[in-house]
């Protein structure tokens, strides 16, 4: 295929798409639906594969004019990948668990510009952690984009290369998000540690295993994606979330329609309005199917 023939299928595109758009703005087509979708464990499994039907049920969505975007706590680096994977050129996207929100454009220089960055001083509740998880590897964003981190922390979620730095770096530094993991911890005895710490001034959330994401105070998927909807004038009745995790619990009581994911823990199938397939079953496909 020629350069001319994909340029011209792309605008074509395109074109489809502000149709769809407008027609939906004048009220001659189904509402236009504002869709946030996590991506580990909902987009991709645990090993990061997408399957073809995920992907093309997304890219169909997409396509279809509604305002599609990932909520992950994935930092910039690893979420554009996605982002590309499921065809968003244009509109907006939520990563670092809300603490950095993207307006994806095109025609902008990287094709993405940073419209908001929550920050926080992590040094409280590194001190804390740390004397009740002494073991345990600590990694952080800076407001730079930068992952500084102990022990050769290293993440894909990260999205680049962490910089080995001492503890006392990390407590002089600007975060947007920070990192705790262990080997030798279990998830349970990391909530048992937090609260008897009593983080304050952030907020966090825990993972599968003994795996801690901590973002400034008040700052969560759900708080980012309501600033992007009041932004883009959507009804709150039809928002769509759907994720896994613990830090998509916001997230799915904020939408309209909350999807959690077959294999997510009882918190968090308790706060969805529904339960669809696992990742392993193309639960998101059913799902994102399902809306067009």
């Amino acid at each position: 295929m020629t350069e001319s023939s994909v340029a011209g299928i792309e605008d074509q595109r395109n074109t489809e798409i502000r149709t769809t758009r407008k027609a939906a703005h004048n009220g001659k087509a189904s509402p236009r639906l504002m869709i946030a979708l996590d991506v580990d464990g909902t987009l991709v499994d645990h090993d990061g594969h997408m399957t073809q039907a995920v992907r093309e049920s997304a890219q169909a969505v997409v396509a279809a004019g509604h305002e599609v975007m990932i909520a992950t706590g994935r930092s910039l680096n690893a979420a554009l990948p996605i982002i590309e994977q499921i065809g968003i050129d244009r509109g907006y996207a939520v990563c670092c668990n809300g603490g950095v929100t993207l307006r994806l454009d095109p025609e902008l220089e990287d094709g993405y510009e940073v419209i908001h960055k929550a920050t926080f001083d992590p040094a409280p509740a590194l001190r804390a952690l740390r004397k009740k998880l002494p073991t345990a590897k600590y990694a952080l964003e800076d407001e730079d984009g930068n992952f500084l981190a102990t022990e050769r922390f290293e993440d894909a979620s990260f999205g680049v290369e962490a910089i080995g730095v001492d503890f006392q770096t990390m407590l002089e530094a600007t975060a947007v998000r920070v990192v705790v993991f262990s080997s030798q911890n279990t998830s349970e005895e990391f909530q048992e540690a937090i609260a008897q710490i009593g983080l304050a001034g952030v907020t966090y959330s825990v993972g599968w295993t003994a795996w801690l994401d901590i973002a400034a105070a008040g700052v969560t998927k759900a708080s980012a994606l309501e600033s992007l909807r009041a932004r883009l004038g959507i009804d709150p009745a039809h928002t769509v979330a759907m994720g896994d995790g613990r830090n998509d619990i916001e997230m799915l009581t904020w939408a309209g329609r909350g999807v959690a994911m077959g294999q997510a823990p009882d918190e968090v199938l308790a706060a969805a309005d529904e339960v669809t397939q696992t990742v392993f079953d193309d639960g998101a496909a059913t799902v994102l199917r399902g809306l067009l």
